[in-house]
């Protein structure tokens, strides 16, 4: 048995610079990996589909280049060097963190799948052969979530893509058919359109993207299915089967009435749940939630003393950039002896659809909801004088203010770089900046920025 200062089972978004910070201050610890370092995020996620995602903008671009005075005499979708070029960005960034962590002093990389033996000890089924255990006092858990396989009706007689798989196509599918509504389902199903895809997305509740506000969501739909993508809600796969030609007939109830889909590729979009099912969290006393995510107080401890839970797989927002703030507040209050939390932390979000939804804080229903006394004030992108000159007024720009002190409460950006608009409005909201000091702030001009100032100016008095 091999002891550590520090065990840390996955290699995501928190805690791979949580081991190097850890080493450096001369903790030796042991990092375990049971397939790539990076996570998802590199993986999976954020690093190949929005390299995916820029190539279907290309697409995008050429098709309605006319638009913009200039006429292209045709373009044509190279499906495997669009691959390659994402196998290319992910292997790099894949590389670069291996190389890095390997290169780390009083850090041991190990490949190999862990679980709990008890509170403090690991065994690894090691990738190479043989197994090995390990103990420490200090125990951090990055397993992240797993994919979410829904039970339909003859799913295992017919093939199907995962967020993860359609990563790895290299032909541009006929008909895809999404089940789901998720920004991934969305994501994707742009992506596919603007490649050549026929794409239809399903979505079980009655409401599309019903944690947005209804003027955002009626948008993007309405964005969306103007690019050719059919969305059905209130629509439940009720049963699948081969159909001739390697199709996939799929039997749909829609608002009620059935009706048969023929596609040729089905994609399943319907969630990612904590991935916690190999580690025998039971034999180290640790508690779970009833999703199988691990329950940690505010400081993201677990409640067996020493361990702690980071990323996707304690619940909760599942971003990037949550996880890594997660190792923030892990690694300033172990090492620094500070007081952090999760409490009152801002969640900003993006959904890389073209244009992006960038949103932060409270939407317009949910501050209804709690009763708080707002106003609230939309403007199209049209009004935006450097989308419309650089053609893309698509969307609009949407905040809630308390009524009372002016405080930004939420922000919703639909428009051409949404997300980085929306991230001007989390920092003014973060530094206490009222609305109405932004309605006359200098901002340069032409810029997005500017559209702040008309924004605001809405406002009635």
């Amino acid at each position: 048995m091999k002891t550590y200062d520090a065990i840390i089972i996955g290699t995501g978004q928190a805690c791979v610079p949580l081991a190097r910070k850890l080493a450096a201050a001369g903790w030796k610890t042991a990092l375990i990996e049971k397939q790539w370092v990076g996570g998802t995020c590199v993986n999976t996620g954020c690093t190949p589909t929005k390299t995916l995602i820029a190539s279907g903008h290309m697409a995008y671009m050429a098709a309605h280049a006319q638009d913009w005075g200039i006429e292209v005499g045709g373009y044509k979708v190279n499906m495997q060097a669009v691959k390659k070029r994402k196998d290319t960005l992910v292997t790099g960034a894949r590389n670069g963190l291996e190389k890095w962590l390997q290169q780390t002093e009083n850090l041991d990389l190990i490949y190999g799948t862990a679980s709990f033996t008890d509170a403090k000890t690991i065994t690894v089924q090691l990738n190479d052969g043989g197994s090995d255990t390990f103990t420490s006092e200090k125990i951090f858990i990055n397993t992240g979530a797993k994919i979410a396989i829904p039970k339909i009706e003859g799913l295992d007689t017919v093939p199907f893509l995962t967020s993860e798989t359609i990563l790895d196509l290299e032909e541009v599918p006929e008909h895809l058919l999404i089940v789901g509504a998720s920004y991934v389902a969305l994501e994707f199903g742009q992506l596919y359109c603007r490649l050549g895809s026929k794409v239809t997305v399903l979505e079980a509740s009655g409401t599309f993207l019903s944690k947005e506000d209804e003027d955002i969501a009626a948008s993007l739909k309405e964005i969306l299915e103007k690019e050719g993508i059919v969305i059905h809600t209130n629509a439940a796969m009720q049963k699948l089967e081969p159909a001739s030609g390697e199709r996939i007939n799929a039997t749909v109830a829609i608002n009620g009435t059935t009706t048969e889909i023929n596609c040729t590729h089905l994609l399943l979009a319907v969630g990612r749940p904590p991935q916690t099912g190999g580690l025998q969290l039971e034999k180290a006393g640790i508690e779970t939630g009833a999703h199988g995510e691990i329950i940690v107080n505010d400081r993201l401890e677990t409640n067996v003393s020493g361990i702690y839970a980071l990323g996707d797989v304690k619940g909760g927002p599942a971003f990037t950039h949550i996880s890594y703030n997660d190792f923030v507040i892990v690694w300033q209050n172990l090492l620094l002896g500070a007081n952090m939390s999760v409490n009152d932390r801002p969640l900003p979000y993006c959904m890389y659809t073209d244009p992006q939804l960038g949103r932060v804080g409270i939407t317009e229903k949910e501050a209804r909801k709690k009763g708080l006394n707002i106003k609230t004030v939309s403007m199209p992108m049209t009004s935006v004088a450097r989308a419309r000159e650089t053609g893309d007024a698509r969307g609009l720009m949407k905040a809630v203010v308390d009524a009372d002190t002016k405080k930004i409460l939420g922000v919703a950006i639909l428009g051409m770089e949404g997300g980085e608009l929306m991230t001007i409005l989390q920092m003014a909201m973060m530094g206490d900046i009222t609305y109405d000091r932004l309605q006359y702030m200098v901002f340069a001009h032409p810029t997005l920025a500017e559209s702040i100032n008309n924004l605001f100016t809405r406002i009635p008095d």
